[in-house]
């Protein structure tokens, strides 16, 4: 389990009372996600509770157990859709490369909302072509309160639909009724994207591979002209105009538009479906390797930022009774909020207001003078770090934190654990202290 997901762990199982003054300050984004997540854990915890975190097997499948129930409904989304266009043949396609793509499958085993967003647009895609206005603002709008990125699909839409009025006046409610989240989430956005940089040249040979491999895919007669009109738009419009916003505002994470690859599935399967000799089908099976080797490797802790139940178990087999804890920085609470038992165990010197009491993510901290009195006080640190390679913050709390360790403290271990580094400080001459 990587952050984001300890996030949705430890947000949706707070009181709904709660809930909802965190969405007031951040991530009004994924409030519905968080709402829907705390009627999940209500409904089975997977174990979670009884052992006091999220360090379970079951507590996971409880956390992620969405997300693999929304890759399928996507997969029989494209499938249908494939099918209504193109027919059976393409629809046994369509669903099945969707749900084998090596994005769709990291999200279908991750603990946030793309996969649900993906679901949503898709079947919302569906609707569109059905002409059942009424059900496709719904579903639409629910995609769009899961993740307000969904909106993007309403351009795509657009292309095939811009001249049905059902359509314009779908699209317009859907929007009115995004409008409330649209406006608490810009107030939030400094802190909810503010780490984000613009595009990277990955991120734009990314989508140039994607876009390329449709426009290739879209040309010919194989591919029903109006598939290509549904499928080619939602392949490129949604990644390709947060791409261009993010030149401006950098708000684009590949994830952000996860269902955009639903059409790349529709005008793969389609071309497959209706491929002949033998080429299609060595081509295919070529890209049975490298997807089989990137599928494995997806089902690795290596395939995420960090492991927060691997950095939970390391401190635990360094921390003594009595020990401090010392989050550098801050944001990195996150690696112990979701094993509470264990957390409640170590003391927190910079810590002034908890994340629930604050209504926040990871809490508030002291001001720098109550940090450094604390710390030296304190005989023995755990520190769990960012890994070497990445920046430091330069704000006056994580200031006086490096400073103290450095000043007052003799260094007595490091380890690197998935994502972190946990360095172990103890005052001069303790380090071997028991």
């Amino acid at each position: 389990m990587w952050r984001d997901e300890s996030v949705t762990w430890q947000v949706a199982h707070r009181p709904l009372g709660g809930i909802w003054e965190l969405l007031g300050q951040v991530d009004a984004v994924h409030g519905l996600y968080y709402l829907l997540m705390h009627a999940v854990f209500l409904a089975w915890d997977g174990g979670g509770a009884g052992t006091g975190g999220a360090g379970g097997a079951g507590g996971l499948w409880a956390l992620r157990l969405p997300s693999v129930a929304a890759t399928a409904l996507a997969a029989a989304g494209v499938a249908a859709i494939a099918h209504r266009l193109a027919g059976e043949r393409a629809a046994l396609w369509s669903g099945a490369i969707y749900a084998l793509l090596p994005p769709v499958q990291m999200y279908a085993q991750e603990g946030r909302s793309y996969a649900l967003v993906a679901a949503a647009v898709v079947w919302a895609t569906y609707l569109m072509l059905r002409e059942r206005w009424v059900a496709y603002a719904v579903v639409l709008l629910l995609g769009c309160w899961l993740h307000e990125f969904a909106v993007l699909a309403l351009l795509a839409h657009g292309v095939t639909a811009r001249r049905s009025r059902g359509w314009r006046w779908s699209a317009a409610a859907v929007v009115a009724l995004l409008l409330p989240l649209a406006v608490v989430s810009a107030r939030q956005a400094e802190q909810q994207l503010g780490w984000l940089g613009r595009p990277s040249w990955r991120d734009w040979a990314a989508y140039g591979v994607v876009a390329a491999a449709a426009l290739l895919l879209a040309r010919g007669a194989a591919v029903p002209r109006e598939l290509v009109r549904v499928a080619l738009p939602l392949a490129l419009l949604p990644p390709g105009l947060l791409m261009a916003v993010s030149l401006v505002h950098p708000w684009y994470v590949d994830r952000y538009v996860l269902y955009a690859l639903a059409g790349l599935a529709l005008l793969a399967g389609t071309r497959l479906a209706a491929a002949r000799g033998w080429w299609p089908w060595l081509l295919a099976g070529a890209l049975l390797v490298p997807f089989g080797w990137w599928s494995l490797w997806l089902r690795t802790p290596e395939s995420r930022k960090d492991d927060v139940l691997a950095v939970a178990a390391a401190v635990r087999e360094r921390a003594r009774p009595g020990d401090a804890v010392l989050f550098m920085p801050s944001r990195r609470r996150e690696w112990l909020l979701s094993s509470p038992e264990l957390y409640a165990t170590l003391r927190d010197p910079a810590l002034d207001r908890t994340p629930a009491a604050s209504h926040s993510l990871q809490g508030t901290e002291l001001p720098t003078a109550e940090i450094w009195t604390r710390l030296v006080d304190t005989p023995r640190v755990v520190a769990l770090q960012d890994p070497a390679d990445q920046p430091l913050d330069p704000y006056p709390r994580e200031a006086v934190k490096r400073q103290t360790l450095a000043s007052h403290f003799d260094l007595c271990s490091v380890d690197e654990v998935r994502g972190a580094r946990i360095a172990v400080y103890a005052l001069p001459g303790h380090c071997t202290d028991r």
